[in-house]
Formats: structure tokens, sequence, C-alpha cells
């Protein structure tokens, strides 16, 4: 396991604690899928993973944290996809897809996330700058060299908005995964 794996938002971590992290974001699914965020308490992941709720709060400052913490897990876990194919219009609709489709097929989880980002809470913030850190790299690198930053912000703003209309329920993440292919194709192609 890497060190970034050890990694946390609050502070670094050994391997016992990393392996109690990864129960925790792991429970926090299961406890999605059966109660949706609305139900979802720290407490009641620390129950399903083992833990006792203490051991988790020094983890996991709120719900939303925790459930931010599992995107980042499940984008570090993707294939990056962006250098495959001499097409720059491809390899970025690759990375959009991709990234549009982490979580389409837990829909529960896909919702909870949407509301857990949206959160004030410190770690969240830290863990959405991190995770658009990492998007802007993937999508930088998939465009051309010197490719425009008008465009690559125009990119970004489109996938931010197509998944706040995913997670706010105006459609699956696959069918918005489709829009917005088309959506970035328009603007990659007529820039």
């Amino acid at each position: 396991m890497s060190r970034d794996a050890y990694e946390s938002t609050r502070r670094r971590l050994n391997g016992k604690q990393a392996d109690t992290v990864a129960r925790l974001t792991e429970a926090a699914v299961v406890v999605l899928r059966e109660h949706e965020f609305a139900g979802l308490t720290v407490r009641a992941v620390a129950a399903t993973a083992g833990v006792g709720a203490a051991t988790a709060y020094t983890y996991f400052s709120s719900k939303e944290h925790l459930v931010a913490e599992v995107f980042w897990r499940k984008l570090q876990a993707s294939p990056n996809l962006e250098g495959v194919g001499p097409d720059p219009t491809a390899r970025v609709l690759s990375v959009l897809r991709n990234i549009a489709l982490l979580l389409a097929d837990e829909p529960q989880v896909s919702a909870a996330v949407t509301n857990a980002l949206l959160g004030a809470d410190p770690e969240v913030q830290l863990l959405r700058d991190r995770i658009g850190f990492e998007i802007h790299g993937r999508l930088a690198t998939a465009m051309e060299p010197g490719g425009s930053p008008e465009v690559l912000e125009a990119i970004e703003m489109l996938y931010a908005g197509a998944l706040l209309r995913a997670g706010m329920g105006y459609g699956t993440y696959a069918h918005i995964a489709g829009r917005l292919e088309a959506s970035a194709r328009l603007i990659l192609e007529h820039p």
C-alpha cells in the first residue's frame, strides 16, 4: 500500500489505523445502501464496521467528511485513462465518463456524495479541494499540450454541474454521463 493510502484529512495513519479507516469507509457504503444519506450516522457506520463510535470520530468529524472520503477513495482507485488514444477529445470524454460513472451503480452513495461535498466541514473542504485538483489534473493531461485554460475551465464547470444535476435526481448517472459527453463534445469541437 502506498504512503498516500495512509494519508487522512485529519492525520497521518499507520497500517492499523489505515485498516480502521478502510473498514469505516466500506461500512459507510453498506449503511448508505440501506438508509441513504438522511439515515446515515457515524455511530451506525462505526457499529457496522465493528469500531467504537469514539474511534470513528477520531478519523471523521462528520458524516459528510466520511462520505467525502468514500468518494475520494473511489476516485483514487479508479483507472486514470487520460492518456489512452491520440485524439484529445476522445481522451477528455473518456476521463469525464469514467468519473461520472464512478458511483453510477450505487445511487444511494451517489446522492450522499453530492450532499456531502456541498458541506462546510473543513475536512470536507480539504477533500473537495483534493478531488477538484485530481479531476483538473486528469482533464488537463487528457487535453492537448498547451490546451486552452478557458476550455479546460468550461469542461470542469460542465462536469460539476452535470454531477450536481445527477445528485439532485434530474437523471441517472448513466444518463447524465451521456449528456455530459455530448455537451463536452460541443465545447471541445467548437471552442
